[in-house]
């Protein structure tokens, strides 16, 4: 490994993750992108304004978005623990609607994440609930998470990155 690849790896390695497991197998050819996406990811995932349930939640959307199964498998299990519900993730897995039992928080958070993906913008409305119960700055978390995500989604993608053995894919082709 040059010099770059071995501090990007320090820095991967010495962080909260402690691995090099996932996408950092292909940031690692870039190692500057593979350093400051490290430090994007470690943000995003453990410094978010948001309740962890809502974070993963957005991380599943992505997983889900990109057919992302290594996603999808290492963050649906930590999005149960957190207390999203288990219909929600269901749905999102198989590409249904939602539930209409949501919490409110959860609604906002879904339809945000939901509307970004499938049209590429927001609706005043939509961003006015948001913000009704995450201010601004929980706006702007959710986006990263989104943003970054798509670039673990896509690295994995790339990457043809394999579930662990005896680990089944649990999302089906993009509808």
């Amino acid at each position: 490994m040059s010099t770059e690849q071995q501090q990007m790896t320090r820095a991967v390695l010495g962080g909260k993750r402690g691995n090099m497991q996932g996408p950092y197998n292909v940031l690692l050819r870039s190692p500057e992108v593979g350093h400051l996406a490290q430090d994007f990811g470690a943000h995003t995932r453990f410094n978010s304004s948001l309740p962890l349930a809502l974070n993963e939640l957005a991380i599943l959307l992505m997983a889900r978005e990109w057919t992302a199964q290594f996603v999808w498998w290492a963050h649906r299990r930590i999005a149960e623990d957190a207390g999203l519900p288990t219909d929600l993730i269901q749905a999102i897995s198989n590409q249904t609607h939602k539930p209409n039992n949501l919490t409110p928080d959860v609604n906002a958070a879904y339809e945000f994440c939901n509307e970004l993906i499938q049209t590429r913008k927001v609706s005043d409305l939509t961003y006015a609930e948001l913000v009704k119960h995450f201010g601004e700055r929980g706006v702007v978390d959710l986006m990263a998470t989104m943003s970054y995500y798509t670039l673990v989604c896509m690295s994995l993608n790339v990457d043809m990155y394999p579930l662990p053995d005896g680990v089944e894919p649990e999302l089906a082709a993009k509808q």
